[in-house]
């Protein structure tokens, strides 16, 4: 991946930041695209794929902690390197960005080579995780919601779906659907998979190397393998029902892994 063909997503509602640093970019060889907050990178996101995003942490309407998660629980751009802007070097701040999986922080005012310096890094470390890859294994399509409850223990929807019961979660691959008591759970292609395998599993940790083979179909070591799966793991247990900062049914194994246990 050249210069010339690499294109970056710049996103800070600071006209002037935004502005220097696209020219920075764009005199080292970048393209760029640019959005003022979270929300509105979203857009850009649905229409053009950038090879890496530099987004400031502090936004209205969408700040850049919320627009990293959805960038990483979104299976198509789960892979695209991920930068903060701060203008505070704050350690509570940057240890809530590592806890995500954020791979790498920018502290304004910039010094261009230093920018350069980090986009060409994260840039030459995304392309060898793409030459690693291995064939990723087929995502389920979603089908088509027709049951608006859980299948019931012992029916003929249940054993022929093979479906998954942990307490009161319900997973159906059947239908791509899965259930917290009465409750319908939303979740995206990767967060499905990857909440179906550690049911399957229920008590035992599985590594993120493991999971991010499963999700994604890529071979890779526990640094990046943490940081493609530590951001799925928060968006499920908050769709499962837990405040910011708890486990839940999902347990953390320090140095390990993580495991599923019934809730």
């Amino acid at each position: 991946m050249s210069n010339e063909r690499a294109r970056i997503l710049v996103v800070d509602d600071h006209r002037p930041v935004l502005q220097g640093l696209c020219e920075v970019l764009r005199q080292a060889g970048y393209s760029t695209l640019t959005a003022a907050d979270g929300r509105e990178a979203l857009g850009v996101l649905h229409n053009h794929t950038p090879d890496l995003i530099l987004a400031d942490i502090a936004m209205p309407v969408m700040n850049g902690y919320q627009l990293y998660e959805q960038v990483r629980a979104n299976p198509a751009w789960a892979l695209i390197p991920f930068i903060f802007l701060t203008g505070r070097a704050i350690d509570s701040d940057i240890r809530y960005g590592k806890a995500l999986g954020v791979d790498d922080y920018l502290t304004k005012p910039f010094n261009p080579d230093d920018v350069l310096a980090v986009v060409h890094g994260k840039l030459r470390r995304a392309r060898e995780l793409v030459q690693r890859a291995v064939p990723a294994a087929p995502v389920a399509t979603p089908q088509p919601e027709t049951a608006e409850s859980p299948p019931v223990a012992g029916s003929a929807a249940h054993k022929g779906s093979r479906v998954v019961t942990v307490g009161e979660l319900c997973i159906d691959p059947g239908q791509h659907r899965a259930w917290l008591g009465s409750e319908s759970i939303v979740l995206s292609a990767a967060e499905f998979t990857l909440l179906e395998y550690l049911a399957r599993q229920v008590g035992r940790v599985i590594s993120p190397e493991e999971l991010v083979r499963v999700t994604h179909g890529l071979d890779t070591d526990r640094a990046d393998a943490g940081g493609l799966v530590r951001p799925m793991i928060s968006s499920l247990r908050r769709k499962l029902g837990y405040p910011a900062g708890e486990s839940g049914c999902i347990e953390n194994v320090r140095g390990v892994g993580y495991r599923l246990v019934e809730p």
